[in-house]
């Protein structure tokens, strides 16, 4: 028999029932006399000493090369497997034909084939019998799909009438096709109504699987939602678990014991171009990795047709085969035949030949891997759900290509390979019986798709397992209602100023925040995300009202439990404190941001991080947020390359705002005051989750507002404050005060910048005699975007009046050189450059930060005030508005080649 316990498997024979039986009540007894630490003293000496007389067993971490689940223990299989397999076919062909048709000529576009054919049992077991869609009592499953197995899903989707012949020949072709096509990958942004998780970049279904499952249990415990009936699935693939990203986040999955999660590893094997182990074996390694973690592990390793050779196995011969056997041989036996297989595997030992005798080689080739059997894959997705405790991962041996024929199947170049000969479509179509003559095989590139029709003994059976289990699988859905909003009295805290305090702005984010938290409506859905710098950011006076959320609570007594501001956890928590984990922190903003689609429950979450930390470290996962049209907003706290300067080179963050900018989906500011906040906050409420004609359930974008360390006097809101243009990137801040004959400038800047432009403009003024207007900056991207818009319409229909850009109105009525400053790269102030008006000049803090004062720091990169002086004066000696040599003179006048002499900003530039 086959003995399993705590997962440790192996192929062992009872010789003496009698004994054995003697040896378990004798143990049974010692366990109720002497409770579990004698138990478990016992058992580690009688490992010990199994060591000692050379007994060999099996490590901790794995189990011999065969199925976790031995064939007495496989629970009955529910389904008809002949009907399930007959329309098995169906999608397997049509998955094929959509690939193979986007190859026709002039089209053209790639795919994937092989993929899917080595996958389709595992998909089909969890439509057929386990995946619950959004109208199950529970609320349904998240399914995070293989981002390579997507044609299978669309072939799927066509028996199940949810898409067209039209959709499948528009694979990869979603402009040009006639009537729109299909995206290439799940992408909820190009297929809304569709695709829920985007996961081809590998590395991030993982990830973001693991804080899906986390996000619905922080739900169910806030009393958003019961999540309890819900699971969260994650297909990927043996070479994706090489990324990083991959393995990165499993530990979570293990402390938090989400037993609402599963992964299924499809082990083909093979990585895009080539084994992802030749030498050793991905399955015992993952099995190891995960089981060390805290997993629970499954293995499906072979198909029911080894059941008996393995009964014959009295010594353990075809175990130890199976155990020694590289998958590089694995692979190369499958690209073969039956009689290689007998005589380079069963043949190395002839105990095993000898097993095989009876055989014929087309028998042989008949023994099926694991992964696709449907017995043995319904066994272990059924021991999944029914599993306490911790998640679980499903290790599942299959042939990539399987099924295609022997120019596919198994082969290194598979994954690439897209189109199909004649020969291989007559083949590939015989194989799966299906009833297609040869004359619709006679144009290569266009065989046809197949469907029984819809009134078929196959399509009913398909239509009525899904209507079983709560409706279609991908299936997103926005139910959402608009949240009632705060009103205006809860902003008041900014807009005021901080009176003679000098405050950061992140620290006014932070009060705005406190207030939002006692908001009626609004309070209990703000989600704050914070990786390990509550404190770097004030909002450890969050701990002791909103608590860090923890599903198991606080077990033990903080060493600051005495203070105000003591660490405390709670299983009601409100505060996802994820440690130094920006990944993980990215994919849990990724569940919290969609929940108003996954759930029907909009939450608003608040990520805030150290900013050089977050675009440039995780921009992978903020783009696939946009991908699937997460909402909330995203805080680069300790933001600009000199505020932070004394923490160095690694930490100097000036270019975020850059690489935010690629984004689409992200509305980026740089706010100099904390009334500028309150505006960009309210406006992205507004936005986001308030709903209007044009969006009834809100937009689909994510704020991007950058906080700064730097303590200054935030000043009153003025009154007569131009919000509009705050919201559009710019308003006037500081006209000059005096301008009678006077030469003309103005002065650009967001965020710190902002003081030293009105520092230069009071320079320029007492010194120089220059008037220059000052101007906030709130958001150089969204200028530039507005103008790119007006510029595209205008490419459009040259002829049509598309108006003028925001930034060149503003600055159309102006005087004077336009001179631009902040604590970023002057390529952000760049952005603008097109459609300025008259004469511009960036500053910028281009290049590597390093450590010193704020002030030496300006002075280096020559953004600050004195330095924006020069640039001012220089401009207008070269329009001939100023007299020559004056630039130079205010060169050596504030000793612009002396960091030392640097005194925009305060001191310091901690943490």
């Amino acid at each position: 028999m086959t003995l399993i316990k705590d997962g440790i498997a192996a192929q062992l024979h009872d010789i003496d029932p009698e004994e054995t039986s003697e040896w378990l009540a004798s143990f049974d007894a010692m366990l109720e006399a002497g409770g579990s630490q004698r138990a478990r003293y016992l058992m580690l000496r009688m490992l010990d000493r199994a060591k000692q007389q050379h007994i060999a067993l099996p490590a901790l971490t794995t189990t011999d090369y065969i199925n976790t689940i031995p064939t007495e223990s496989e629970p009955f299989f529910p389904g008809d497997e002949a009907i399930e397999r007959r329309y098995r076919r169906f999608i397997r062909w049509n998955a094929a034909m959509l690939v193979h048709r986007a190859q026709r000529p002039g089209i053209g576009v790639g795919g994937h084939i092989s993929t899917y054919a080595s996958s389709a049992t595992l998909y089909e077991v969890g439509f057929n019998h386990f995946w619950r869609g959004k109208d199950h009592p529970g609320g349904g499953d998240q399914v995070f799909f293989q981002g390579h197995a997507s044609p299978g899903m669309y072939a799927r989707a066509f028996l199940e009438g949810r898409l067209s012949e039209n959709d499948l020949d528009g694979f990869r072709q979603e402009k040009s096709h006639p009537g729109g096509g299909i995206p290439s990958y799940p992408h909820p942004r190009l297929m809304p109504d569709f695709w829920e998780f985007p996961t081809v970049s590998m590395g991030l279904g993982p990830m973001n699987a693991i804080q899906q499952a986390r996000v619905n249990r922080f739900l169910h415990h806030r009393g958003i939602k019961d999540t309890s009936d819900q699971h969260v699935w994650a297909f990927l693939g043996d070479g994706e678990l090489d990324e990083v990203e991959s393995r990165g986040l499993i530990h979570i999955a293990a402390i938090d014991g989400l037993d609402n999660l599963t992964y299924v590893i499809n082990c083909n094997l093979q990585r895009l171009d080539g084994p992802v182990r030749g030498n050793g074996k991905i399955v015992q390694e993952l099995e190891a990795f995960f089981r060390g973690a805290g997993w629970n592990v499954i293995k499906v390793i072979w198909g029911r047709e080894w059941d008996r050779l393995l009964e014959k196995d009295k010594d353990g011969a075809l175990v130890h085969l199976m155990n020694t056997t590289a998958d590089g041989d694995f692979q190369t036996y499958r690209a073969n035949d039956g009689a290689y297989i007998r005589e380079h595997f069963f043949g190395r030992d002839p105990r095993t030949k000898q097993m095989v005798t009876d055989l014929s080689d087309e028998d042989i080739w008949r023994l099926r891997r694991g992964g696709h059997d449907y017995r043995k894959v319904y066994a272990a997705y059924n021991a999944a759900t029914q599993h306490t405790g911790q998640p679980t991962v499903i290790l599942v041996k299959t042939i990539k290509g399987f099924g295609l024929g022997p120019s596919f199947q198994g082969r290194n170049a598979t994954h690439q390979m897209k189109k199909m000969t004649s020969q291989n479509l007559h083949e590939f179509r015989d194989s799966l019986q299906l009833p297609i003559p040869d004359s619709q095989l006679e144009d290569v590139y266009r065989p046809p798709y197949f469907h029984p029709g819809q009134d078929s003994e196959e399509i009913q059976y398909m239509l009525d397992r899904r209507k079983r289990l709560g409706g279609f699988v991908p299936e997103r859905r926005v139910a959402a209602k608009p949240l009632v909003l705060p009103g205006d009295k809860v902003y008041d805290v900014l807009k005021k100023g901080s009176g003679k305090q000098e405050i950061a702005t992140t620290m006014a984010f932070v009060r705005l925040v406190r207030d939002l938290f006692k908001d009626p409506e609004i309070g209990n859905r703000v989600v704050p995300i914070i990786p390990d710098e509550a404190r770097t950011f004030g909002m450890d006076s969050f701990f002791p009202t909103q608590k860090i959320y923890n599903p198991s609570g606080q077990l033990y007594t903080a060493v600051d439990a005495q203070l105000m501001l003591a660490y405390r956890e709670s299983e009601q928590g409100m505060i996802l404190h994820e440690g130094i984990d920006e990944a993980g922190s990215v994919a849990t903003l990724t569940a919290v941001s969609t929940a108003y689609a996954t759930h029907g429950e909009p939450m608003i979450p608040m990520y805030i991080f150290y900013s050089m930390f977050g675009f440039q470290r995780t921009g992978d996962g903020m783009w696939a947020i946009g991908d699937q049209m997460g909402r909330g907003f995203v805080l680069g706290a300790t933001a600009g390359r000199t505020t932070l300067t004394g923490e160095g080179l690694q930490h100097g963050d000036g270019h975020s705002h850059l690489l935010a900018a690629t984004q689409p989906h992200f509305v980026s500011y740089d706010p100099a005051y904390g009334y500028e906040i309150a505006h960009i906050v309210k406006d992205g409420l507004r936005r986001m989750y308030g709903g209007s004609e044009e969006f009834p359930h809100g937009e689909n974008i994510m704020y991007y507002i950058t906080l700064y360390n730097e303590p200054y006097q935030q000043p009153k809101q003025p009154d007569d404050l131009d919000v509009d243009g705050l919201l559009k990137g710019i308003y006037k801040l500081s006209p000059a005060a005096e301008t009678e004959g006077k030469a003309r400038a103005q002065l650009l800047a967001s965020g710190v910048g902002v003081r030293w432009a009105l520092e230069a403009q009071q320079l320029l003024a007492q010194d120089w005699g220059v008037a220059a207007d000052v101007w906030s900056v709130t958001s150089w991207t969204e200028l530039s975007r507005d103008a790119e818009r007006v510029e595209r319409a205008r490419l459009l229909d040259p002829a049509a009046e598309v108006g003028v850009p925001y930034i060149s109105k503003v600055l159309a009525e102006t005087e004077g050189p336009v001179i631009a400053t902040s604590d970023w790269q002057r390529a952000i102030q760049n952005l603008i450059a097109p459609w300025v008006p008259g004469d511009f000049v960036a500053l910028g803090a281009d290049g590597f930060g390093f450590s010193d004062t704020r002030a030496a720091a300006r002075r280096h990169f020559l953004i600050d005030g004195p330095s924006m002086v020069v640039a001012t004066l220089s401009a207008l000696e070269r329009r001939g508005q100023y007299r020559a040599g004056a630039a130079a003179e205010a060169a050596e006048k504030y000793e612009l080649h002396d960091v030392r002499a640097g005194r925009s900003g305060s001191t310091g530039g901690d943490s």
